[in-house]
Formats: structure tokens, sequence, C-alpha cells
């Protein structure tokens, strides 16, 4: 007997799921497109692309072979969520049941197994739903060849695939399974109800990627990115999306409070032009360093007064190459920055590390959050744009870096996670800082457009910021001495016995 899912409208799925208000949005405009379109496999695509640009006119092709949209979600506001929300409302409002989910690299693919799979995950996407009798079983590059789909004992299938796992001819899953009589790969392309999600789509727009997804088959595609661009290899010139059916700019995120809010620090009591690159470099190290140490002490200080897990900020450093993070790595480890004091407080992770060098430093990296690990500063070279979920990221300095608009969203977007799931009302606990020395008229002229994620306030100047005069985490502590100082004297004066509901009393009076 089928079940009735008649209860799982849009409505019913975002209050359930607590969706913020663009995954919201996200779900509705998916609703209202599918309700518009005949769902078939094979499906003439002119009509539906006709229907779908009277609704949005933004989607002019869907650039595929087969129905594809983007929805362009900022940073920080959860795609991934939204992606389990997809697949619930698909599930029990069109009886799909299979779904490719593709990520762009390893860490991302890492990413969505866990969280898509993971029930004791505090990340879990299928949190709080109960339309599934057994939960989605995910399958991925690693366990697809064990046994054949018919023996997924589940509803609904998720494939977690890496790109790189198929969009060569010599791949695995496109080979022969005994399982199958057809290759993994040929056996989803023959899917009546396979539901491609894209996760950072931009990545897919090359004609490797194109057309290995094309091969599939699928239902209709779904495109979720941040930067709804695609960069030619000619002439590196980006194009728009033309399939993009809903778009939410990090600028409004930050606008709405769902993420931390940018600020961009720089100096303008020093003259750039008289500057070598490495003196810049230096400078905006130690600018950086001293931004650093101050919220590290406000957020101490804000976890013991407000009887909250203590955060541990970390800074990260973009560097243009290998040789250049090298250098970058060996001042801060001597003792010309800061007396050595985070020599041992650093990890390096570029592309052309050693096999056992990289692993390790991977995972210093994928535990940077935990209040154990030593970690303040990483150092990078073009490898963390995206796809690396951290909430204690309060500090970036980019050094020598291309910083266009997109680039500079995409590092910012690095940091702008809320460390205690929303804003606390503290400017400083939430904010993040990204030094901008020799960007600063840049960063002006920005910061007065209308889509900017800085604002003309937003814009902070080292030479004026006042170096905090409250030391680690002692505030709480000298507040609970002094109050016991006056309760002491309170009870001297009294003569009243000594109890806590006497302590209570008196409290109240002072």
């Amino acid at each position: 007997m089928k079940a009735d899912f008649s209860l799982y409208t849009t409505e019913y799925i975002s209050g359930v799921m607590s969706l913020r208000k663009p995954q919201k949005k996200s779900l509705e405009i998916l609703h209202k497109i599918l309700n518009n379109i005949e769902l078939k496999k094979g499906m003439k695509l002119q009509p539906a692309l006709d229907t779908i640009r009277k609704l949005y006119p933004t989607c002019t092709d869907f650039e595929r072979d087969f129905m594809s949209m983007t929805f362009s979600l900022a940073t920080g506001v959860g795609k991934t969520r939204l992606m389990g929300a997809f697949i619930a409302y698909l599930y029990t409002q069109h009886n799909i049941r299979n779904f490719f989910v593709v990520a762009p690299n390893t860490t991302i693919y890492n990413k969505l197994c866990r969280d898509l799979n993971d029930s004791n995950s505090p990340k879990y996407v299928f949190r709080g739903l109960s339309c599934f009798v057994n939960a989605p079983q995910v399958i991925t590059g690693e366990d697809y060849r064990s046994k054949p789909i018919s023996f997924f004992q589940s509803e609904v299938r998720i494939f977690v695939f890496n790109i790189g796992k198929f969009d060569r001819e010599d791949a695995n899953m496109k080979k022969v399974n005994e399982y199958y009589g057809d290759s993994f790969f040929g056996t989803l392309a023959k899917l009546s109800d396979l539901v491609m999600i894209m996760d950072e789509s931009h990545h897919y727009h090359g004609e490797k990627g194109e057309q290995a997804l094309n091969e599939l088959h699928p239902l209709f595609g779904i495109e979720l990115t941040a930067t709804p661009l695609m960069t030619k290899k000619k002439n590196g010139k980006q194009i728009p999306f033309k399939n993009v059916v809903y778009e939410y700019p990090l600028s409004q995120a930050i606008a709405d409070g769902y993420t931390r809010t940018p600020y961009a620090v720089t100096r303008s009591d020093v003259d750039f032009y008289n500057f070598g690159d490495e003196q810049i470099d230096k400078l905006m190290l130690q600018d950086g360093i001293f931004c650093h140490e101050r919220i590290r002490q406000k957020l101490q200080v804000y976890a013991v007064n407000n009887n909250k897990p203590v955060v541990k900020p970390f800074v990260l450093v973009v560097c243009k190459n290998t040789a250049h993070a090298k250098w970058v790595e060996e001042y801060i480890k001597s003792d010309n920055f800061c007396k050595e004091a985070y020599k041992r407080k650093v990890v390096v992770v570029h592309s052309k590390q050693g096999n056992t060098e990289s692993e390790a430093n991977t995972k210093m990296l994928l535990e940077v959050e935990k209040s154990d690990n030593p970690v303040e500063i990483v150092i990078h070279v073009d490898k963390l744009k995206e796809g690396w979920d951290v909430n204690n990221l309060y500090t970036i300095i980019p050094l020598r870096t291309a910083t266009s608009k997109i680039l500079r969203e995409q590092m910012v977007g690095r940091g702008l996670r809320l460390p205690y799931g929303e804003r606390t009302g503290d400017k400083d606990i939430d904010s993040v800082m990204l030094t901008a020395h020799d960007k600063f008229q840049d960063i002006l002229s920005e910061a007065q457009k209308g889509d900017s994620i800085f604002k003309a306030g937003n814009v902070i100047k080292v030479e004026e910021i006042e170096p905090e005069e409250i030391s680690e985490p002692q505030l709480a502590f000298e507040l609970e001495e002094e109050s016991d100082e006056i309760l002491t004297s309170a009870y001297e004066t009294t003569g009243i016995e000594r109890s806590e509901q006497a302590d209570t009393a008196l409290q109240i009076i002072q």
C-alpha cells in the first residue's frame, strides 16, 4: 500500500526542517516549476524551457542535454540542507526514489557522504523527517561495486560521486560489472526517475564534465552554487549561467543575519607605493595577528560571561604559490614574528605536498574547530575556496593574490558561518576580518555598491583599533570576586548567617 504523503507540502517540509527563508523559497520554486511541467524521461526540452522562462525569466537555456535548473545561494546559507529538503519533497510528492549527487572534489565528496548518511552528525540533512521508513541509503564511489542496485533495501537511494570517478573514458564505473551485465554508469542511465543534484555546479560546465553528466540521461537536474559563472579556458572570461531560476546573493545573506559580517581591515597611515612586496606581506601578517589575538581574547571572555563553549579562532593566510607559502611559513616560525609564539601553531596546505605530509596537514585542518587542536594559522595556495565548512575562521590575510569581487566573496565565504548557530548581538563575535592593505581604494569603491558584501562602515583602519584592555577570560572572574567581597561585607554588617537563600536575597538587594 502506497504511503500517504499529503502532509508533506513545501510549507510542512520547511517547518519540520527549519529551513531558512532562501531555502524555503528555493523549495517553493521547484514545486511551482514541477507543477507546470509534465515530468518524463527524454521529454522535449524546448516546451519545458518556454514554461520555466515565463515563470522565471532569468532561465533562458538549460545548457545541458536535459532539463537543468540552478539555485544560486550564498555560502553559509545551507545548500546541503536544501539538498535534503529537495530529496524529501521529490520523494513524497513525485515518487522519485533515485538521486545522483555530484561533488567536484574529495573534500566536498566526503562532506556530502557524511551529511547525507551519518544520522549521528549534527549536520545530518534528514533530521526531523519521518517520511522514510528506512533512512535513504547512500551509495558512494567506494561501495557501489559490492552489490547490485536491486539489493539496496531502501525507498530512496542516493548515489554520491566525485566527478573524477566518471568523467574519464576509462572510469571503473563505466566498465561492465558482473552484477548488472552492464556498467554501473549504464545501469544508472537507464533509471527512469534519476534526478541529478550538482553541488558547486560551476565546476561541471567544462567539456568533459558536461559530456559525462549528459550521458547519465537524468530525468532532470538541480544545480547548487554560490557563483553561477562559467570560466572560459581560452581567455579566462566569466560568463553567467543561463539556467538560474533563483539567486540569493551573499550581500543579502549578510543583511538578513544568516552569516557573520565581513570587515575590511586596512591602513591609511602608510604609503604602500614605497613598500616592497615582502614589506607589505609582513605588515599584513602582523596586523592580521593583531586582529586574531584581539578576537581570541574576546571569544574567551564572551564564552565565560555567557556560559558558552569557547570558540578557538584561527587565521587563514592565502598565498600566490607554493614558494610564497614556504616563505610565509618560515617567517611566521621565525623569531622575528611574535617571538616564535606561532612556531608550532601553523599548518600549510597545498596540492604539491607529498602524501604523508598532505594527509597529516589535512587531518589537522579538518579538526581545526576542536579546542585541543593547536593550529591557529592555516597557510594555503588556492585550495580552500569552497567545500571546507568551519565556524571558527575569524581572520583572512590574502597576500599578493588576485582579489576580484568574486574571489573576495569566495575567500570571505570561508569565515562567515556562525559558531553559535545564530548571531550573538556582539559585533566582534559576529564578524570576520579580511586584511586589504594594498586594496584599500578598491574596497572603498566596492563598499558603495548595493551588492557589495562590504558596507561603507565596514572598512576598519588598523591604526584606529583600540587595544583590548581585558586580558583573557578574567572579566567574569573579577566580577564574581567583586560580588563575593560585597556579599561578605553585607553579612558582616547585617550579622545574617550565610546560606544560598541569603546569598540570593542580598544579591537582589544589591
